[in-house]
């Protein structure tokens, strides 16, 4: 049997082999903030496809290929059944101007068909409409390829992205082949970036007014398989939950458990860790709710069925011990992912008896009796729902999420009252803060990443620069390329020098000034980044000239680099081939 560790070494080096950069996954939590968690492989590729970033100077290749962490949320009440997942992983590759149609079926065809070794049942086509004509050129590939079976359907089938608010987009053509039960899966989209949409696919399809598309500049592709789709073809399983994916999570629970509440666990399990790594943290607003969500529906089902109270220690340690190879952020946050989890279990199972208790009380659940439930115990809609059986017919998630809403607003005006209308507060996608507290510490923490990466620079030279942040009120993460692990010496090394220039007092400030002009001060910026014509530049210094740290930045800083306070690295580790990642505080 082909196992999934064959599939993603057969992927990997069969695209190596067409050229193509394999590029790390990137996190769940995306730089897009059109979304509020990565939904798609092609999403950290984005600003290629609109030429805001340069593929050739960021990875030599004008094409990648990626295996990436993917979450949907739409799929959450759906997960139980054969079909839906929460966390999966999209295998895909990319091209930004290097290739288009002709080999991108190609790859396809023989990476499915030789590599793997299974049969193309049929292939789907865009038939053309909405102004963009037929996909003729895809089917004449297809039939110098061999398939015969080349159906056409209509743009809700065969025309995707974009991933979020507006993007990238284009006509698809799907591969499908047939599993064991007979069934036609599809397991391979091809899309064909060809346009920029000013609105979502959506708003596209229903041609909402104001909704265009226009001609991207350089064509690409954008490609998409389901590793656990793959897998259920290539082992002859009968849904995604016996393929080896899910069999070890699986066997760790009891075998007189219902096999959709098994099934709802394994896949909780694996989404719950991976977020976990990931830097997600269980709240009521964000991604933080739906991790709650997950980590909350799995606590009942134990109570329920009286399960051992390790059962989900045991499948969350699994999890880590059969993905650490491909994600290494797992082995590394491994401590964070039990601690997290034990955490919310001690908060939610005080509560969660009386809960059960007070939902078997109440004769007809609504949106607003079950929020309260919700509110008051932490019951998930999942679980009202599912427990509240007759009662709950009209319960819609729809309503329970309005009734969400309508808390959230309530309060936010009370927040904006306290703070003197200021409100809450800070979100950039880097920095995230939720009280005022909170975001004077994410503002020293992000004066001192400028003071971090200069002092990485200066110990480990001057090629190094960031790939990626991301500041919270309890640390700063911090990506930056290098290819092994620092030595003890040079850690301490980067923290002496950041501490140093702390306690130098010297002053947080900037200069706005035009892009080419600020790019001539030797200030560190994104070259992937498009900038607009005026910027900021941050420095730490008496004057531009002699500052010790100058970058282009929005803000906000420290006015003196003493408010940074001790600066203390956490733990330095791998985040991918060739990029490290520093976790750090201040005191």
């Amino acid at each position: 049997m082909m196992t999934s560790g064959d599939i993603r070494q057969k992927f990997v080096a069969y695209f190596q082999k067409q050229g193509h950069a394999v590029v790390p996954s990137s996190s769940l939590l995306p730089d897009d903030p059109s979304v509020l968690l990565t939904t798609a492989g092609m999403q950290q590729f984005k600003k290629y496809y609109t030429g805001e970033a340069d593929a050739m100077k960021d990875f030599s290749s004008k094409s990648t290929a990626s295996i990436q962490k993917c979450f949907r949320t739409s799929d959450i009440d759906e997960v139980g059944d054969e079909t839906h997942l929460t966390f999966f992983e999209m295998v895909g590759n990319f091209s930004f101007g290097g290739y288009f149609k002709e080999p991108a079926i190609r790859y396809a065809f023989e990476f499915i068909t030789q590599e793997i070794g299974l049969t193309i049942k049929y292939v789907t086509i865009f038939e053309g409409s909405h102004g963009v004509p037929k996909d003729e050129a895809s089917a004449t590939v297809w039939k110098q390829l061999g398939v015969s079976d080349i159906r056409e359907e209509g743009i809700g089938d065969v025309f995707w992205g974009p991933t979020g608010t507006e993007g990238p987009c284009g006509p698809s053509t799907e591969i499908y082949c047939t599993n064991t039960n007979g069934q036609d899966v599809e397991i391979w989209n091809i899309v064909f970036n060809e346009y920029y949409c000013s609105g979502s696919r959506e708003e596209l399809i229903e041609q909402k007014e104001g909704v265009t598309l226009k001609p991207l500049e350089t064509p690409g592709i954008d490609t998409g398989m389901g590793l656990e789709r793959l897998c259920m073809i290539a082992q002859d399983a009968k849904n995604l939950f016996e393929t080896d994916l899910f069999t070890p999570l699986i066997a760790l629970l009891p075998e007189s458990l219902d096999v959709r509440i098994k099934r709802i666990i394994a896949d909780h399990g694996r989404a719950t860790a991976m977020l976990i790594a990931d830097g997600v943290r269980p709240s009521n607003k964000g991604a933080g709710y739906i991790l709650r969500r997950l980590m909350r529906r799995a606590m009942v089902y134990e109570h329920q069925h009286a399960l051992s109270p390790e059962i989900m220690k045991q499948v969350l340690a699994t999890v880590i011990a059969n993905y650490s190879a491909h994600y290494p952020e797992l082995t590394s946050e491994e401590s964070v992912i039990m601690q997290v989890f034990q955490a919310e279990y001690d908060k939610f199972t005080k509560t969660l008896q009386r809960g059960v208790r007070e939902l078997e009380k109440v004769a007809f659940l609504d949106a607003a009796s079950s929020f309260k439930l919700y509110e008051s115990f932490g019951l998930p809609y999942e679980i009202i729902k599912e427990m509240g059986g007759t009662r709950a017919d009209d319960l819609t998630r729809e309503d329970f999420e309005e009734e969400f809403r309508k808390h959230q607003e309530i309060s936010r005006q009370g927040q904006e009252k306290k703070f003197g209308g200021h409100g809450l507060i800070l979100d950039t996608g880097e920095l995230k803060a939720g009280t005022e507290e909170e975001l004077a510490i994410v503002t020293r923490l992000h004066t001192a990443t400028h003071l971090l990466q200069q002092a990485l620079r200066e110990t480990l030279g001057n090629e190094i620069h960031q790939m990626g942040s991301d500041i919270t009120a309890e640390r700063l993460r911090f990506d930056f390329n290098f290819d092994r692990k620092m030595t003890d010496e040079e850690i301490t090394k980067v923290e002496k020098r950041v501490n140093e220039w702390s306690m130098m007092h010297l002053p947080m400030q900037y200069q706005e000034m035009p892009l080419e002009e600020a790019k001539t001060t030797g200030a560190l910026y994104f070259f992937k980044e498009k900038y607009p014509e005026t910027v900021k530049v941050y420095f730490a210094g008496q004057s531009l000239e002699s500052a010790v740290s100058k970058e282009f930045c929005g803000g906000p800083h420290v006015d003196n680099t003493a408010r940074v306070g001790i600066f203390h690295i956490v733990k330095e580790e791998s985040c991918g081939a060739g990029v490290r990642r520093i976790r750090a505080t201040v005191e």
